[in-house]
C-alpha cells in the first residue's frame, strides 16, 4: 500500500453555507468513488477556498459525510488577479494500491479548465 495524493476542485455558484456543503460533498463523493476509496483510506485532507468564500468551512462537508476521524484543515487560496472565483480545492492524502498514473483527480464543472493536464 502506497501513500498517494488526489486533487480536486469545484466552483460554487454563490457564497452560501448550504450550497458549499452540497458542492463540496459532491466533490468528495466523486473523489472517493472514482478512486474506489472509503473513508478509512484517507490519511488527511486539505481544503482551500478562494478569498470570496467565507460562509462556512469546506471541511464541514466532510464531517457531514461521516469523515470524522481524519485530520482536515482549511486555508485560504492566494488572491491572484484573474483567478477563477468561488473555488474550493481539495488535496487528499490517501493509502492506495493505485499507481500515480491511475489516480483520478476530480475537477467538477468549470474547474476542469484549472488543470487540464490531470483533470479526469
Amino acid at each position: 500500500m502506497a501513500v498517494r495524493a488526489v486533487r480536486g476542485a469545484v466552483q460554487l455558484e454563490r457564497d452560501d453555507a448550504g450550497h458549499m456543503n452540497e458542492q463540496v460533498s459532491a466533490l468528495l463523493t466523486a473523489i472517493l468513488e472514482r478512486n474506489a476509496l472509503v473513508a478509512d483510506d484517507l490519511i488527511s485532507v486539505w481544503f482551500t477556498a478562494t478569498p470570496d468564500l467565507h460562509s462556512d468551512f469546506p471541511a464541514a462537508a466532510a464531517r457531514g459525510l461521516g469523515i470524522v476521524d481524519v485530520p482536515l484543515i482549511c486555508a485560504q487560496e492566494i488572491d491572484v488577479d484573474g483567478a477563477m472565483p468561488r473555488v474550493v480545492r481539495v488535496l487528499a492524502h490517501i493509502e492506495s494500491d493505485l499507481d500515480r498514473a491511475e489516480v483520478n483527480h476530480v475537477y467538477l464543472g468549470a474547474t476542469s479548465s484549472l488543470r487540464k493536464d490531470i483533470a479526469q
